[in-house]
Parts: C-alpha cells; sequence; structure tokens
C-alpha cells in the first residue's frame, strides 16, 4: 500500500486528525490520539504501516512474515507491516479502521458524542 492510499483510507474515517511528525512520518489521530502511522522507521528505506489492534490480532499478526511488532509500541499491541505483500489492501484497510475504533473507544461518552462518534 502506498502512503497515498494509507492517507486516504485513514482520512475516509470519522473524525481523523493528520499530522507530519518524527521525521516525515504520517501520523493518523482520533481524538488525539494516535491510531496509524505509516513511517520509514525501522529496517530499510520504504514506508512501513504501524497500526493499533486487539491482543489477539497482534498475536496472530505477528507470526505472519512481513510483520513485527512495531517499534516503541509493541507494549501497547501495535504491529508494523513491513512487507506490503503480507495483507492486501482491503485486510490492511480492515485493520486500519478496526485501529481507527479501538482508539476511538477508549475516548470518553462525551469525547465520542462531540466528535460524532457515539
Amino acid at each position: 500500500m502506498t502512503r497515498e492510499k494509507f492517507d486516504k483510507i485513514c482520512a475516509e474515517l470519522t473524525s481523523t486528525t493528520h499530522v507530519v511528525q518524527w521525521g516525515g512520518a504520517s501520523v493518523w489521530k482520533v481524538g488525539g490520539k494516535i491510531f496509524a502511522i505509516c513511517s520509514n522507521w525501522g529496517e530499510g528505506q520504504r514506508d512501513a504501516i504501524s497500526f493499533k489492534c486487539s491482543e489477539l490480532s497482534f498475536r496472530i499478526l505477528t507470526e505472519l512474515p512481513g510483520v513485527v511488532p512495531a517499534p516503541y509500541l509493541a507494549r501497547a499491541s501495535w504491529v508494523q507491516v513491513r512487507d506490503a505483500s503480507t495483507l492486501d489492501e482491503e485486510d490492511l484497510a480492515a485493520h486500519i479502521a478496526e485501529a481507527h475504533r479501538l482508539v476511538a473507544s477508549r475516548l470518553t461518552r462525551a469525547r465520542r458524542a462531540e466528535l460524532g462518534l457515539a
């Protein structure tokens, strides 16, 4: 998945904001909390996509070739997809949408209502 496609998928989710930080990483947030990142951290110079996931998804995804615990974020059940051929775009988009849902669900009820996420 290209960075442009990644940004398009994230932008289509409800109440997201985008910032470029940490040396050019494309960082997507909901309610001020990060749910997905596209960066060239780690091995190689290609972009890798990191996202929040459930503990079960974390265990399953990190068993796949090309998916590793995300640097600096693995303890919070984040994975990093380093090989674009590991997950097709549809699956990756579904994981990003789930990351958005997981992070949004941790916001207060009032904040979710304010953002139109109730």
